[in-house]
């Protein structure tokens, strides 16, 4: 039972408590590093239900199963690829979602449909504690990001709250480390490719399985699907577009000579007269990250007829940050 002892704000009877409900087939609010989940036994299709119909998912929008550190990969997948067996010994637990071929009648409320599965090692020491004690440690936690479908994800356990209410049952582990979701690779390609871009840099991975990283990268025309590509995903109901700082300056005085309320997101300066609706983030991709959504919910509850957000550096270092603000772009003020 010492894996219940953690770092966060979460009390171990509030964890026994959360396992007993999962258990029982319902559904628990749980903080991992990369953004909360809404957490359901993934082997059990009612309780999987319950997720789709509380964030209004998609049918064919697979989930990911989050598992303890020490669970058997053979109970979910046909086949474990050495590629993959590599990347789960140098990234797990961490922001890596391993896209695999499923063994037949596991987790099929979790496929979408297909014959793959996408199993994912948290590092989040509450979640941890939780999979360590569900089912012994062997289960598995279906857990999409605790919001509406195509939405801000949320990064602290009041975000949950304010998305689907205050009966659900949220373990507040404290804002998330990361910010964004794990980096997404297809294990049942050859080479493994990326579907997802996240925290886990395409180098990294490239270095450990010894291939080249473009090929990480090749386009994907056959992949299984996979959370969260969605053209329009991530997004606030206010207006988002992308602007250059040029664009940004010159707007700020127009808009505001002509009383619009507008938001931006951009990097330092920030002008000499502090604006509540202007908001600057480091140019520093893990900061910028661990604060983006944060700082996009409190611009999306402003009021604001628009949000400019600058446009970010090309550089990898930056390609999933690209990838969630494009994605947002597309699904904003809808």
């Amino acid at each position: 039972m010492s894996e219940v002892n953690t770092d966060a704000q979460v009390r171990p009877r509030e964890i026994i408590e959360a396992v007993r409900r999962l258990e029982a087939g319902e559904l628990v609010g749980l903080p991992t590093e990369t953004v909360y989940g809404l957490a359901a036994d993934a082997e059990n299709a009612q309780a999987v239900a319950k997720i789709y119909a509380a964030k209004g998912r998609p049918a064919d929008h697979p989930v990911i199963v989050h598992i303890h550190r020490a669970a058997d990969l053979g109970h979910w997948a046909s086949d474990v690829p050495e590629p993959a067996r590599k990347l789960a010994a140098a990234f797990w637990p961490g922001p890596l979602t391993l896209i695999l071929p499923r063994k037949p009648g596991v987790a099929d409320a979790c496929a979408g449909g297909q014959s793959t599965i996408g199993l994912r090692c948290p590092s989040h020491p509450v979640a941890q504690a939780v999979l360590a004690i569900f089912k012994g440690g062997q289960g598995g936690l279906a857990a999409p990001s605790a919001n509406r479908f195509g939405r801000i994800s949320p990064t602290t356990a009041a975000h949950v709250h304010a998305e689907l209410g205050d009966d659900l049952l949220v373990l507040d582990g404290g804002a998330c480390a990361v910010g964004i979701e794990s980096t997404i690779v297809d294990c049942t390609a050859q080479p493994p490719r990326i579907l997802r871009p996240g925290q886990l840099q395409a180098a990294d991975i490239a270095q450990t399985l010894g291939v080249a990283e473009a090929d990480l990268l090749r386009p994907a025309e056959s992949a299984p699907r996979v959370a969260g590509v969605l053209p329009a995903h991530y997004a606030p109901r206010t207006p988002l577009q992308w602007c250059s700082r040029e664009q940004i300056n010159a707007r700020w005085e127009i808009d505001a000579d002509a009383g619009r309320r507008i938001g931006v997101l951009a990097f330092p300066p920030q002008p000499h007269a502090p604006h509540s609706s202007w908001v600057t983030l480091p140019a520093d991709p893990a900061a910028y990250a661990q604060q983006l959504y944060a700082v996009l919910r409190k611009l999306d509850a402003a009021g604001l007829e628009e949000i400019c957000v600058e446009v970010l550096p090309p550089s990898p270092a930056w390609l999933a940050l690209r990838d969630r603000l494009t994605r947002a772009v597309h699904g904003s003020g809808r």
